[in-house]
């Protein structure tokens, strides 16, 4: 496609949970996944009808999800015990390792609920781990004026400063550019060797390649990459170390083999996931 930008896919409609009307962008048949980001969906909706019946308690094991808000409240509760809440601005961080399960819901009946969840593998020497949970508000995120908007530091270190969410190993880097005029910068390169852009507001330009709201961009590990913004562009910057093992996937479970995976059948249906 370009030396920088090595492939782009707009996000497809999907549902989840109970009815919940969202974009899947990674881990649908144009893009799979990126080693180690598994899962990016974003939902987005002022319909009560689209997300009102949120996500009823569910399995997961072996990896990592992550609830990020830009409007609306979202509630977590899972089988360790486990409550939080977060609103505009908030993160919920939940490594599920050898197995939890548990619930997001809306907790308001009208309104914009915006956000996105995504998905973070582990690597085999921690699938088994016990599971952990952190409610990130969104006050606690570092803020780091930029270009004329804002970069929110969600995970990872940008203009000295460091998000919130930890994933060691995986140098784990999440931002949210809020660039709400024209302008022109050359975004930070770390050395991770994935390295995705995802475009949620306005339009953004890289090498000659024009993303629009609802697009991924997966850029060039090791290049400089210029970007151009004609009046306004939001997105996120997602960048990691890949883990570099297979990765077996079937609906909430990630794994490494089959075997482990029909495991964790086994284990959620017969009241030993979480044990």
């Amino acid at each position: 496609m370009s030396s920088i930008v090595k492939h782009r896919v707009r996000g497809m409609p999907a549902q989840d949970g109970a009815g919940v009307r969202l974009s899947r962008v990674i881990n649908q048949p144009a893009f799979r996944h990126k080693d180690p980001i598994l899962m990016l969906d974003e939902f987005k909706s002022d319909d009560p009808n689209d997300y009102i019946a949120g996500f009823p308690p569910h399995p997961h094991r072996g990896f990592c999800t992550l609830t990020y808000m830009l409007a609306g409240n979202m509630a977590h509760k899972d089988s360790t015990g486990n409550e939080g809440e977060i609103s505009t601005g908030g993160l919920q961080w939940m490594k599920a390792a050898r197995g939890i399960i548990h619930s997001e819901m809306p907790k308001q009946k009208n309104g914009m609920m915006w956000g996105f969840q995504l998905w973070l593998n582990l690597p085999a020497s921690e699938k088994m781990d016990d599971p952990e949970y952190a409610d990130i508000p969104g006050d606690s995120v570092p803020e780091v004026a930029f270009e004329g908007g804002t970069v929110r530091v969600l995970s990872g270190d940008f203009a000295d400063q460091t998000g919130p969410v930890k994933a060691p190993g995986r140098e784990f880097l999440y931002l949210d550019f809020r660039i709400p005029q024209h302008a022109s910068f050359t975004l930070p390169q770390q050395g991770q060797e994935t390295r995705l852009l995802y475009v949620y507001q306005g339009a953004i330009t890289i090498d000659g390649i024009t993303a629009q709201a609802g697009e991924l961009m997966e850029l060039d590990a090791q290049a400089e990459v210029p970007v151009s913004i004609a009046s306004e562009g939001h997105f996120l910057l997602m960048a990691a170390k890949p883990i570099g093992e297979p990765i077996a996937q079937y609906g909430p479970f990630v794994m490494n083999t089959e075997a482990e995976l029909r495991q964790a059948f086994m284990d959620y249906q017969n009241g030993t996931l979480t044990h």
